[in-house]
């Protein structure tokens, strides 16, 4: 599925479980780049369904070495921080986050480059609702103008506002965040939990900002993201989901929404 001896120093990472009804759309972005210069982790999450197959097809085709990565722990941080370890042994020095069901914008690999060269050590990108699901006027300026504003609220909580932080709090999408090796390994990476556990994209953010002051809001690097998880739960138990885990479906396997 790779090119034997292939190093590339950018690395992207798609965690995924039962994605086979999106996956191929996720791939088909990343491989339409306009720059396709990076090596590619698909992280199979203990897959029942023909995720894996659909990976190892493309792989056939990319425009760019494909590994397929296989972590039968649940849940969305480990799967990440598997992929993310694996892209560091195997040569990668700057690390591109997106998930299964998000289709990247064409220059979001540019970008994030980009941030890279100007020093920054964590970027986190904008999330938008994917076109293709056709998004509703609610959906489209009204969701993301309340994600802000839920930014905004936590840049002054208390528990983000320590001392021992040496950036500001910004709003982060693990979906769109890009961070280099380095900083990765000294803060301790992705932590390993459930995706009903706290969010790992959070945890992982505060843990960069205790070591680094180079993090910073890439409004240049997008994604577009699925709106099922909104669609199928609702406004406001989405976004006490994205608050803490404060929402929570009473059947643990509700908590993967397909």
């Amino acid at each position: 599925m790779t090119a034997p001896g292939s190093v590339e120093p950018l690395w992207i990472v798609v965690p995924a479980y039962n994605e086979e009804a999106g996956i191929r759309a996720t791939l088909t972005a990343l491989a339409s780049q306009t720059d396709t210069g990076f090596a590619l982790a698909v992280v199979d999450n203990a897959s029942t369904d023909a995720t894996a197959n659909i990976v190892r097809r493309f792989a056939a085709t990319a425009p760019f070495p494909v590994h397929l990565v296989h972590e039968e722990e649940r849940g969305t941080g480990a799967a990440a921080d598997t992929g993310f370890r694996y892209a560091v042994a195997h040569g990668a020095e700057l690390l591109v986050r997106t998930d299964a069901d998000c289709l990247p914008a064409a220059d979001r690999i540019a970008a994030a480059r980009r941030e890279f060269a100007r020093g920054t050590e964590m970027a986190c990108g904008r999330s938008l609702p994917r076109r293709d699901e056709d998004p509703s006027l609610a959906e489209r300026y009204l969701l993301p103008a309340v994600v802000r504003a839920t930014a905004l609220y936590g840049r002054y909580r208390t528990e983000h506002r320590h001392p021992c932080y040496r950036a500001p709090y910004v709003l982060c999408h693990g979906h769109n965040l890009a961070i280099t090796a380095a900083l990765y390994l000294r803060c301790g990476g992705t932590p390993r939990t459930p995706l009903e556990g706290p969010p790992e994209d959070v945890v992982l953010l505060n843990r960069a900002r205790e070591h680094s002051d180079r993090i910073a809001r890439a409004e240049r690097m997008v994604v577009h993201t699925s709106l099922r998880r909104l669609r199928a739960w609702g406004a406001r138990r989405t976004l006490r989901w994205c608050w803490d885990r404060r929402y929570r479906p009473a059947d643990p396997r509700k908590v993967h929404v397909r």
